[in-house]
């Protein structure tokens, strides 16, 4: 029996920051072997992304890439170009996220690897995309934000517009070059050929959008800004209570006719202004100020008791903190103890997915610069140890 999902897998990381190594992360905690290659002096420039650091290490470089392997070549060498091509050979999967023809320049682009090895699944992920009027152009998480839509439609309704809190669009684009790069080798096993996958941040970005994209395709209405308020269902946002406040999200009609009988007002439910979800959306500024003061009489906790008994969905604005500290994360395995090679014991965050006969699991910390070069050229490509002290004192790996 296969002891992980992907155990027969290999990955050949070029990808650096977050959205490139987000993907590979996660590949990496379903088994498979990500070798990733890096700068020899400066690594991976999330390594440099502090404070916060643990020890000489970036807390943002330990967030995207465990159960991984550094293997520290410079592609601007031709030796270090072969080192590359030689294990693309070996390779499954190459991922890349330089801008638009930067890898043709330092020669690992699809045409030149997949000559090499026609099963390669290559993945790229950019900005803008391959194609389009601004290919070419830089795409940071913030800029896709900001003109992608999301930022005009988050954050207070008469306030500026917000970015979200984490890098949403380089994570969203990882978890779609994931999926995508599982279903093209999936189809590889069929047809026993790889192929070129192009990811773009402001592609993800939009889709992501989903509902609300498609109720302006819809409508031709651009959305609004609604702060913690739900466009098209209420009550569903955040209420003051008498110790603090609380989300409730309240999706259904039955929902609200046993909040309401719970509560001590029945009569709000039998009110036709507010007896159907459409009814409440209309007279959303009418029912809302009545729910903040009927919140306002009893404590958080008091609250969340009682709408957890009557199954209506609610919970407490947790920090971080509290968040990563909750029973239910900790019991999921969301939070994790790993040895790391020079910090000793650290903190990760777990996989998501839980199989049940092959576990998504943490092997490895995030390894160190050039932690496994030695290790993955000697075993994989059966360099000498005389070849690798060459290799060394001429700087074409770390």
């Amino acid at each position: 029996m296969t002891t992980s999902l992907l155990s027969d897998i290999r990955v050949l990381d070029l990808s650096r920051i977050l959205a490139g190594p987000y993907c590979t992360m996660v590949l990496a905690d379903y088994g498979a072997d990500v070798i990733k290659i890096e700068e020899p002096l400066t690594g991976d420039g999330a390594r440099a992304w502090g404070p916060p650091w643990v020890g000489d290490q970036s807390a943002y470089f330990l967030a995207a890439n465990r159960n991984k392997r550094s293997v520290a070549v410079d592609l601007r060498r031709p030796e270090g170009r072969q080192i590359v091509h030689e294990l693309a050979r070996r390779s499954d999967v190459v991922i890349e996220n330089f801008k638009v023809g930067g890898a043709e320049k330092l020669g690992v682009d699809y045409a030149t690897l997949s000559a090499l090895n026609p099963r390669l699944i290559y993945c790229s992920i950019t900005g803008y995309g391959q194609t389009g009027p601004y290919k070419d152009r830089a795409g940071y998480d913030f800029i896709i934000q900001a003109e992608g839509g999301i930022m005009s439609i988050t954050g207070p309704e008469d306030g500026e517009p917000y970015k979200v809190g984490v890098a949403i669009a380089d994570i969203t684009s990882g978890l779609f070059a994931a999926t995508a790069i599982l279903a093209a080798l999936h189809e590889r096993e069929r047809s026993g050929k790889g192929q070129a996958i192009d990811i773009a941040l402001l592609d993800a970005q939009i889709a992501w959008l989903a509902n609300i994209a498609q109720n302006y395709l819809a409508t031709g209405e651009p959305p609004k800004r609604w702060g913690n308020a739900h466009p098209s269902i209420v009550p569903y946002e955040t209420f003051p209570t008498a110790d603090g406040r609380i989300a409730v999200g309240i999706g259904s009609d039955a929902q609200f006719r046993k909040f309401c009988e719970a509560a001590g007002h029945p009569e709000l439910a039998e009110d036709e202004r507010f007896s159907t979800n459409r009814a409440r959306v209309e007279h959303r500024q009418t029912l809302i100020p009545l729910l903040q003061a009927l919140f306002r009489t009893r404590t958080s906790a008091d609250w969340l008791s009682l709408l957890a008994a009557l199954g209506v969905p609610a919970g407490p604005i947790n920090d971080v903190a509290a968040a990563l500290n909750s029973p239910q994360v900790q019991a999921r395995g969301m939070v994790q103890e790993v040895e790391h090679p020079t910090l000793g014991r650290i903190r990760l965050l777990g996989p998501v997915a839980k199989f049940s006969r092959t576990p998504a699991q943490i092997r490895c910390a995030p390894p160190p610069l050039g932690h496994h070069t030695d290790e993955v050229l000697r075993d994989l490509l059966h360099y000498s140890d005389a070849q690798l002290a060459d290799l060394r004192r001429c700087g074409v790996i770390a």
